[in-house]
């Protein structure tokens, strides 16, 4: 999905800039609101299609107050969390003790070829869909070959904008799927969350995908 009117560097800047300031000031309250969120089907999704049997190397990509984090700590991996909210980083590092890199997702340096996962749960929603194919590569290209990212966003009918004070982008599954298939993804699987409820009921669209390489083509030699 393209905006039929682009935004301008001034107001891309402002769309992390706003939406980071809004999770700094409410830092505190989200964590105490979120930290106790039963997310465990998305953390086994993710492990379950991870090729080889670990520990494994996973970024939590918008780990926020890091949850999570521990959650993949405490489970014998090496995780690493990256976030752009400062007061997120400093609560993500005292309550997992990981590593947790400060960098907005429309800035960011990330290692080729470095995780096994990515674990991308309600962050990837908020980089508008005009930046997304750019930072879908670079995510593409930090995984190694055959590794896996999963991503939950909040589903809608292909709108963003403003919902108060954070940017948001509501994708359908066939717009996310020109995405990630853009971005030489290959789809796993996907699922609707919460589980055990109508689809109406379901706000969350949960998919996993697969760092696909193609293999060198050999050189036809024409002498």
């Amino acid at each position: 999905m393209a905006r039929k009117d682009a935004l301008t560097g001034n107001e891309l800047t402002k769309t992390s800039t706003i939406t980071l300031d809004h999770y700094n000031r409410h830092a505190d309250s989200f964590w105490e609101g979120t930290r106790d969120h039963d997310v465990t089907q998305n953390r086994a999704a993710l492990l379950e299609h991870m090729p080889g049997t670990g520990p494994f190397r996973i970024l939590d990509f918008g780990c926020g107050p890091g949850r999570d984090l521990k959650a993949f700590k405490d489970m014998g991996h090496e995780v690493i969390g990256l976030d752009g909210a400062e007061r997120f980083v400093q609560i993500a590092r005292g309550f997992s003790g990981c590593e947790v890199w400060r960098q907005d997702f429309l800035r960011l340096e990330l290692p080729e070829n470095f995780f096994d996962g990515i674990f991308a749960n309600a962050s990837l929603f908020h980089i508008p869909s005009q930046e997304l194919p750019r930072i879908l590569k670079e995510l593409w290209q930090t995984l190694k070959p055959q590794g896996v990212l999963f991503s939950s966003n909040p589903r809608g009918d292909n709108q963003e904008g403003w919902d108060g004070k954070r940017y948001g982008a509501y994708y359908d599954l066939e717009q996310w799927r020109r995405f990630m298939n853009a971005a030489k993804f290959t789809e796993i699987t996907h699922y609707y969350r919460p589980p055990g409820v109508p689809r109406a009921e379901q706000p969350w669209l949960a998919s996993l995908w697969r760092k696909t390489v193609e293999p060198a083509g050999h050189r036809i030699n024409s002498n």
